[in-house]
This record gives structure tokens, C-alpha cells and sequence, in this order.
């Protein structure tokens, strides 16, 4: 939200099935060189974090935190 920066698209949602809510949004990391040279890791943001949801737009209050194993 305070530096505008695009993360990209949502590929994936984690869910409470317990209480059936989401728990995070999950946005892939960027590719390497001509998708060749690997991954940045996949950028996990928790749904406390998502200030507004539009058509075309997800505005986030802080850095999204990156899990260790990609996921």
C-alpha cells in the first residue's frame, strides 16, 4: 500500500477448512532469466493484511511474507 509495487496475479488461496475461510492469498515469485534460471519464492499474504479488494486490484497494508519452501 505506501510503495504501489505490483507483486502480480493470485494463483492460489489457503483455506481454513475447519471455519471455511481464507487464510492467505498466494502470488508465484518472479521468474529468472528467460524462465530459465529459477524462482524468486512465492509471495504469501495473509488476509489480515488485504485493505481492499477491487475488479481489477488487490491493495495490501504490509510486505508479503515469503514462506521458505516456495509455498
Amino acid at each position: 500500500m505506501s510503495d504501489g509495487k505490483r507483486l502480480g496475479f493470485v494463483c492460489d488461496v489457503e483455506v481454513d477448512i475447519g471455519n471455511g475461510r481464507i487464510v492467505a492469498i498466494v502470488v508465484p515469485g518472479k521468474k529468472g532469466f528467460a524462465g530459465v534460471f529459477g524462482k524468486t519464492e512465492d509471495y504469501i499474504i495473509p488476509w489480515r493484511n488485504i485493505c481492499k479488494i477491487g475488479n481489477d486490484i488487490i491493495i495490501v497494508n504490509n510486505q508479503p511474507q515469503i514462506n521458505s519452501n516456495g509455498k
